[in-house]
């Protein structure tokens, strides 16, 4: 019934083989955004499922045509807008196998060897991260879910108290706005907090909001530190938030989401002094390691906090039951069937080697750095701010308001969007709207970032003649 012959299977396999290898060829060549209306949509996918089955080959081919072909190219060389992604091959053909080989990555019981592997995995980011012997951590979506499994911990490691607070900042991303509400703290004890001219926010002002809380009868329980804000890039003073959790007993979670993985590098080290003093840190794999979606990671410095929070025991489940040693994921975790995400990031490590790694993280700097640089000098371009591969920057060729310059950027960034090869978006910095590069790509190049911000060059001086 549903079941296909072993050489139809192989050519099925070749093909879509065949389809992603000759995307990856051409993308270069082609715009970063494709995209379409959803009348346009609808019309051509808005349908019944049929009765009678249609030849594969011919199903794989239009969802390639009509619905994955209209997509912003995340892996695209000069898809520079909200943060881009380019997997690796390796990483692409681990999903492909751990689909194949059916694994969900629950229990031991079920599946040992992946549940095992996952474990290093977590090892070797616990170790990039400085955490100690006892932490641990589970592969998870993406970073809404890792901050969602941090705060749960931390609400369980303060005893679920009443009245509970928790501080972030202004440029915090929502996930972790959205966690907090989730475990039961309200809009009104969400602290979110101003930041400064860099986007790091005041460690005293953190101070002040949790002894103001204190004084109030309210329970302060974590404080959501950043390490890379999705608007810039910017990191928070982590040692003194550190020592400021470890003063008052609260919880210190870091969104690393996006940044977490310049630690690998020196440059990224530096700016990121302090994460190791972190009890949760979530991280992105999909991000600046390079893994295909979905790939998000929370680390605990304390490995039972997981367990502790979320593992409740069932009958139907009694046989997994393997004893300490042999750990069950899914009681780390708010997903019983799991897919098998650590098998990617072993591939491609194990591929590339961690030198390939660093060098893919350290272009990103560079390049970032070079594009600042460019911005810096330019007569018509503002720098605004630089952080983590992330450049801010408006067109500013001088004498016009705020209410102006807004106008002739957003102009610009439609005259980039519909126009040119690259994408790029907006953001808000100090209350300003900019242009934003996000450099990540470990095929891009000084020309891709070069040649974008003289497109913006060049249009703006065409809308404004």
């Amino acid at each position: 019934m549903l079941q296909m012959a072993p050489e139809t299977m192989r050519e099925l396999a070749h093909h879509v083989a065949d389809l992603l290898i000759e995307r990856n060829v051409r993308l270069r060549g082609e715009r970063a955004w494709e995209g379409d209306f959803k009348d346009a949509l609808a019309d051509r996918l808005d349908e019944d499922p049929p009765e009678a089955g249609r030849p594969a080959r011919e199903v794989i081919d239009r969802a390639a045509r009509d619905v994955l072909n209209n997509t912003l190219r995340l892996d695209h060389p000069r898809s520079f807008g909200f943060v881009p992604a380019c997997p690796t091959w390796p990483g692409v053909l681990a999903d492909f196998i751990a689909s194949g080989f059916n694994v969900n990555a629950a229990t031991w019981l079920v599946a040992s060897g992946p549940s095992q592997l996952e474990s290093v995995v977590i090892g070797w980011f616990r170790q990039w991260f400085g955490l100690p012997d006892g932490a641990g951590g589970l592969m998870t979506s993406g970073g809404s879910a890792a901050a969602l499994h941090g705060l749960v911990a931390a609400r369980e490691a303060a005893g679920n108290p009443d009245r509970a607070v928790a501080y972030m900042s202004d440029q915090s991303h929502g996930a972790q706005v959205r966690a907090a509400r989730i475990v039961g703290i309200t809009p009104d004890r969400i602290r979110v907090l101003p930041t400064d001219t860099s986007g790091r926010v005041d460690p005293g002002a953190v101070a002040e909001a949790v002894a103001a809380d204190r004084a109030a009868g309210r329970t302060p329980m974590v404080v959501c530190a950043n390490a890379g804000t999705p608007t810039r890039g910017a990191v928070d003073p982590l040692p003194a938030l550190a020592d400021i959790c470890a003063a008052e007993r609260m919880w210190l979670h870091v969104d690393a989401a996006y940044g977490g993985f310049a630690i690998l590098t020196p440059r990224g080290a530096a700016a990121l002094e302090g994460i190791d003093r972190a009890d949760s840190i979530n991280v992105d794999p999909h991000k600046w390691l390079f893994q295909p979606y979905e790939a998000g990671c929370i680390l605990v410095r304390d490995a039972g906090a997981l367990e502790r929070a979320f593992a409740i025991q069932h009958d139907v489940l009694q046989d997994s039951v393997w004893g300490a040693a042999h750990a069950n994921l899914a009681d780390q975790g708010i997903q019983l069937s799991r897919s098998f995400r650590a098998l990617k990031v072993w591939m491609s490590i194990q591929t590339f080697g961690m030198a390939a790694f660093r060098a893919a993280i350290e272009n990103g700097l560079d390049l970032a750095a070079r594009a600042a640089e460019y911005a810096g000098g330019s007569r018509t371009l503002e720098l605004l701010s630089a952080s983590l591969g992330m450049v801010c920057f408006r067109v500013n060729p001088g004498g016009l308001s705020e209410d102006a310059l807004a106008r002739l950027n957003r102009k610009v960034l439609a005259h980039v969007f519909w126009g040119e090869q690259a994408f790029l978006s907006s953001t808000m910095v100090n209350r300003r709207f900019v242009l934003r590069l996000c450099i990540l790509n470990h095929n891009t190049t000084w020309d891709d970032v070069r040649e974008t911000l003289e497109a913006v060059e060049r249009f703006a001086t065409e809308v404004t003649e």
